[in-house]
Order: structure tokens, then sequence, then C-alpha cells
């Protein structure tokens, strides 16, 4: 045999040798995946969500429907507004919503109607808020003020006929300069929480000022040394370089409002205040997105993980469990 021959029948070996290993790497790899997790991908869905009803709700239900449409469903839209709690439950009982954000609980005649349509719905609280009371940056003198001080402030009446309130009405040692009242106006649950829990259902000062837009607050109170306003804590977080939190005295000393004290049986829980989303139980059943997407809400994704950035303290997990274990019954 010539030296030709065989360097020809060794390159044959080489190569069926290297063919019959990558067969054995490939049945292996097979092996793998046959013994490896079954887990199955997550079912691909389409189709709208859409969201609408409480301002102060807003800033958590739209991180959480950012994060849902970017790790988990990307052909969902799911859409979020923030028209007010009261706005959105006029929405939410026609049929025209899947969610209505709510910083208040719904009212009975509101639930009336909603079953008057035939809407089944599901109240899903959220979070907790605490009801924050601002001042501008140049107000050096009413950084801490008791409770009774606030709701006396606001009520009408009670220090003048025409509700022109001196910062030294309030404290004789305060400014004898005009209050500036402010605060969301009649289609926020933050509103209502404040005008009939807080307030008792007493009148409100005739000077207040008050607006839809939370945005709107916050500029306002930022350029005005006498101004005063209440809103949800969220908006307060994301604007301390514009406004200064009031500690509220409860009775046991001057507490600020932060993820530490607000809660149901915490420092803060004068002015905390839980807020929810209420589902619509026949879009649940009928649209598949919009049940997902609920899910997601009650995941520790969704509410556990993101409540606390946007400024609301979360519920114990025992809380989100249950939920999620309603919303797995819904067929």
């Amino acid at each position: 045999m010539n030296f030709k021959k065989i360097i020809a029948i060794v390159c044959s070996m080489l190569l069926l040798a290297g063919v019959l290993a990558g067969c054995g790497n490939n049945a292996d790899t097979n092996n793998a995946n046959d013994t490896g997790s079954t887990a199955q991908p997550a079912e691909k869905l389409d189709g709208k969500v859409i969201i609408d009803g409480s301002g102060t709700v807003y800033p958590l239900m739209a991180n959480i429907a950012e994060e849902y449409m970017s790790n988990v469903q990307s052909r969902v839209s799911a859409q979020v507004g923030r028209a007010g709690s009261s706005a959105g439950f006029k929405k939410f009982i026609p049929g025209e919503l899947d969610f209505s954000n709510a910083s208040r609980k719904i009212k009975d005649e509101e639930a009336a109607a909603a079953k008057e349509k035939g809407i089944e719905y599901m109240e899903i609280k959220v979070a907790l808020d605490g009801l924050t009371m601002v001042i501008n940056k140049e107000n050096t003198w009413a950084k801490e003020m008791t409770k009774d001080e606030i709701i006396n402030m606001y009520l009408s009446g009670k220090y003048k006929a025409d509700d022109k309130v001196l910062w030294s009405d309030i404290r004789a040692d305060w400014p004898k300069e005009e209050v500036k009242f402010y605060g969301p106006n009649e289609n926020h649950g933050t509103y209502e929480f404040f005008h009939e829990t807080i307030l008792k259902k007493q009148d409100m000062v005739k000077t207040a000022n008050l607006q839809q837009e939370y945005s709107t607050l916050v500029d306002l109170v930022s350029k005005d040394k006498n101004a005063i306003a209440f809103f949800g804590f969220g908006y307060y977080i994301t604007n301390t370089d514009k406004l200064t939190a009031v500690k509220v005295d409860f009775g046991n000393g001057p507490v600020e409002p932060t993820l530490e004290t607000i809660g149901e049986e915490l420092p803060y829980a004068g002015f905390t205040r839980p807020v929810f989303t209420y589902l619509n139980v026949n879009y649940a059943k009928e649209k598949p997105q919009v049940l997902d997407f609920a899910k997601y809400v009650v995941s520790a994704e969704g509410c556990k993980r993101l409540a606390g950035q946007n400024g609301f303290a979360p519920l114990p997990d025992s809380v989100y469990a249950e939920y999620q274990k309603q919303l797995d019954a819904l067929k």
C-alpha cells in the first residue's frame, strides 16, 4: 500500500469518528431536554385591558401595566387612565372598563347601579396609602401640625365667616398671611376620603382651590409660600424637591408620613387608607388577557414588588395569596 492510500484511510477514519461523536453529543442533548424542566411557556395572549379611575392609584397601576407588557404579555395592550375614582366608576358601571381603580371603597349606590346593569365585580385591595398634607418649601412654621388643626383649618366658618383664614388664626405666633387651600376635586376618591372620613362630611372652606390634576396641585403649592394641599403619599414622594410634608400629631407626637409609618396599625394610621382596583368579573371570564392581568396585579411581581416603589405600603402576602385563589377559581 502506498503512502497516499494510507493518508486517505486515516482521514476517512477521523471523519467517521467525528460524525459518531457529533451523533453522541446530539443524543446526550436530546436526553437532557427530555429529562429537564417540563414547565410550559406562558400562553401568548393579545387584546386590550382597559383601566381607569383613581389618580392616586394611577402611578402604581401604570407601573404594573408597563412591567406586564414588557415581561409577560407583549401583545396585550394594558391602557391605564386617571379620570378619578368617581369618574372611573361612572365608566365601570356601564361596562366600559375592565378595571376601575379607586382610592376609596365603592359606594352603596354605585354597587347597586352595577348590579342593575348586570356587572359582577371583584374588589381587590392593592395597597395602603397615607393621605399627605404638603406645604411650600419656604414655609418654615407649619412643618408640624396636630390632626385637629388640619381639620379645623379646612372647615368652613371655623375661623372666619368668609373662610379667608390666616396662619395666625391657627397659631398666634404664625404669620398673619392668608392660607391658600388646595386639594383634588370631587372626581377623586382622595377628595371624598378627606371630606367624608377626615372632615366627617362637614363643609370645606369655600376658598379651597380644587383641581383635577395632581401635577397642577404640586405646581401651585411649589409656587405659593402660603399654600397647603392634601393628596396621596406617592405624589409627595416623587416631588420632595418641591414640597415639604407636614408631620401630623395624632396624639403621641408628630409623625412624618413614610413607608415605615403608613399602616392601619402604625403611627400614621390616622391618615392611612386602603386603595383598590375593581375587576369586572364578567370580562375576566370572557377575556383571558383581563384575568391574566388581574393575576399579575396580585402576584409577587405586581403589587407586592411595585407598591413601595410607587409610594404605597404593600399588604401582607396572605392578602395577595387569597386574591390569587379567588382569581384561579374564575372560569
